[in-house]
């Protein structure tokens, strides 16, 4: 192969890529898909991906597991969610996990999704920081609202959990562990996976 052929080959090479086109099967990466977003007349500005390491962003990879399609499996170890896709494929993506203190690993289940929706911090959250009581009636949804565009609301059979799965717009805490025990996402992966997630979905953390 001459250099020409080479650099062809190369620059094709990391089009598929930024695309998240593959033809041979490997992983698809979409990280081409964090620029500016306007959502229900918010606009999200864009991610800057280049700040925050590769294996983060959203892609599809080979999973295996004997979970239906459907299920949201999350690894709080290595900071990924995984939705499990047919034919041993999973979409992933980063995420960022409570803090020391705050971890947390169970099943439960999906059983609300919300748009943009209001933040209500939980009583023991404002005996911590009394800053937050103003927010005791609810922050209205917003750009700077914790929960970012979308949330899905995890209940198990004691009923409401507690914990989201939801938006942020703090990008620089993707693939660590800063939060009060939710699992969050950039906010452009949370539309993704909240388009994808059927109410009823089973998530496993783990």
């Amino acid at each position: 192969m001459n250099f020409r052929s080479f650099y062809l080959s190369v620059l094709l090479g990391l089009a598929a890529i930024l695309t998240g086109c593959s033809s041979d099967g490997v992983p698809r990466i979409f990280t081409n898909e964090y620029g500016a977003v306007t959502d229900a007349g918010y606009k999200l500005p864009s991610v800057p991906v280049d700040k925050i390491p590769s294996k983060y962003h959203r892609q599809v990879v080979s999973y295996k597991t004997d979970e239906k399609p459907g299920t949201i499996i999350v690894d709080t170890k290595e900071k990924f969610l995984y939705l499990v896709m047919e034919g041993g494929k999973a979409m992933r993506y980063g995420i960022g996990v409570g803090r020391q203190g705050f971890e947390w690993s169970g099943t439960a289940r999906v059983a609300m999704k919300r748009e943009w929706p209001t933040w209500t911090p939980p009583a023991e959250m404002i005996k911590r920081q009394p800053e937050l009581a103003k927010w005791r009636g609810g922050m209205p949804p917003g750009l700077s609202n914790p929960l970012g565009a979308r949330a899905l609301y995890l209940f198990n059979k004691n009923g409401d959990t507690g914990y989201r799965l939801h938006g942020t717009p703090e990008w620089h805490s993707i693939g660590k562990a800063m939060s009060s025990g939710c699992i969050r996402l950039l906010n452009q992966d949370i539309i993704d996976l909240y388009d994808r997630v059927k109410v009823g979905a089973k998530v496993i953390v783990q």
